[in-house]
């Protein structure tokens, strides 16, 4: 039987005294697999350095003298932790490939969960779904979870599945990591590669955030994490836009000719004069103000995701999906 390869992405920022024990999870993870004979092997762990405050640098190049397989990539600056993300998948060559975080947010020793859900689903993307809250503060929790499901709303995307404890098929992965320029949001832009998207129940949180060690992300990043996340995303909002301003000009024409009607038939009704005229043009013209930026916005839209890469189509190879299946399933 065919082995699969998977390889790990970590950023890492501020990890010194997590990234120690991390390695240790995931040694006995890639030993779990190896000595039970699974036919999958975690070929290796991609850490990416993005500029790290601490010392995790020297820790890590002692992980890297210490395990053969280990990989630690160095940022020329500070990028943030998606683009660190994307530059790990780019240097990987795993069949999947899954994204941990540095502060043992996200235990290696599931991602044989991740793993059954592909075997049991046949998808391409599995997110881990937290079932409790993740971060100290109730307000981040909440807000996190408004905004998603607002933009799912408007964009038809699964946006309120994005976590950063994902299992990636390697293949698409890559090609959507190749295609990302500054302003893409990476999980947006693998939508544009695969429906197929999954998640399952964990239970993950951040302790380094809930024991009152400040969090990287300031208030200021994750508004441009926001900000990057609408801005890859076609919202369906503007077509309503455009149906609205159609609907408007259509109903001002329409007010037009009863008014009309009105005025020759039975000019008593209209008791100001010009006022119905008022009406009128103020329906007319802003319908068409609508319809004329709706279709504007529109043309942007599709500008902006021609240059942020989004692909006419992407060819998949799912034929190893077999292997999983009989790890899984066929017990």
């Amino acid at each position: 039987m065919e082995t699969l390869n998977i390889s790990t992405i970590t950023p890492v920022y501020a990890g010194s005294q997590y990234l120690e024990e991390l390695m240790d999870s995931i040694v006995k993870q890639r030993e779990k697999w190896k000595n039970d004979a699974y036919h999958l092997s975690l070929k290796e762990a991609i850490f990416v350095v993005d500029d790290a405050i601490d010392d995790s640098i020297i820790i890590l190049q002692k992980l890297a003298l210490k395990y053969e397989w280990v990989r630690v990539i160095n940022l020329s600056r500070n990028f943030g932790q998606h683009p660190a993300t994307i530059a790990g998948i780019l240097y990987s060559s795993g069949d999947w490939i899954v994204t941990l975080d540095e502060d043992l947010q996200h235990p290696p020793q599931y991602i044989d969960d991740l793993l059954f859900k592909v075997a049991e689903t046949d998808c391409d993307i599995v997110y881990a779904k937290p079932t409790t809250s993740v971060h100290r503060s109730v307000f981040r929790n909440y807000s996190s979870k408004l905004y998603k499901y607002f933009l799912s709303k408007i964009s038809g995307e699964k946006i309120g599945f994005f976590n950063s404890y994902r299992l990636i098929r390697g293949s698409i992965a890559r090609a959507t990591a190749s295609v990302c320029s500054h302003e893409t949001y990476f999980d947006v832009a693998l939508l544009w590669f695969t429906q197929r998207v999954e998640q399952i129940d964990m239970p993950i949180k951040d302790d380094r955030n809930i024991n009152g060690t400040a969090s990287t992300y300031t208030f200021s990043k994750l508004i441009s994490h926001a900000g990057r996340m609408i801005v890859s995303t076609r919202a369906k909002i503007l077509r309503v836009g455009m149906i609205l301003g159609i609907l408007t000009v259509t109903f001002a024409m329409g007010y037009t000719i009863f008014v009309v009607i009105n005025k020759i038939i039975a000019p008593e009704v209209i008791s100001i004069e010009g006022w119905a005229s008022l009406i009128v043009c103020v329906l007319f013209f802003g319908g068409v103000i609508t319809l004329l930026v709706s279709i504007i916005l529109e043309y942007i839209a599709v500008i902006l995701l021609h240059i942020q890469g989004k692909p006419t189509f992407f060819v998949v190879d799912r034929s190893n999906d077999s292997v999983l299946k009989n790890i899984f399933l066929d017990k």
